[in-house]
């Protein structure tokens, strides 16, 4: 179309050509989705049969790392966030090796 042809319409003409072009998209667009999910649908790969609904694969448990002294339940792996009963401890000067469990066989070297 010619740019001459918008310049020359009105502001309420640009409006209401602005609305058809609206609706026509809308349309246009609900039909092709429409069209799409139905392909989906024949080859399987519908809202409840897709083929990434795999589960994650398992990983070890990971073992204690870090103990807290003054109560030993609380363990720590060494991964994610520090634990609030380790935070204070590091901020008051000590070290992290200062928490490590002991294994069996560091204690045989």
């Amino acid at each position: 179309m010619d740019t001459a042809h918008f310049n020359s319409l009105s502001l309420d003409e640009l409006w209401m050509f602005h609305q058809q072009v609206t609706a026509r998209l809308t349309q246009k667009l609900l039909v092709q989705k429409a069209h799409l999910e139905e392909r989906l649908h024949r080859i399987g790969l519908a809202e409840n049969a897709t083929r990434f609904d795999r589960k994650r694969r398992p990983y070890p448990p990971v073992r204690a790392k870090y103990r807290n002294p003054t109560n030993p339940s609380e363990t720590w792996s060494g991964r994610g966030r520090l634990p609030r009963w380790l935070q204070p401890q590091l901020q008051g000067g000590r070290k992290l090796d200062d928490f490590l469990i002991e294994r069996a066989s560091v204690q045989k070297r």
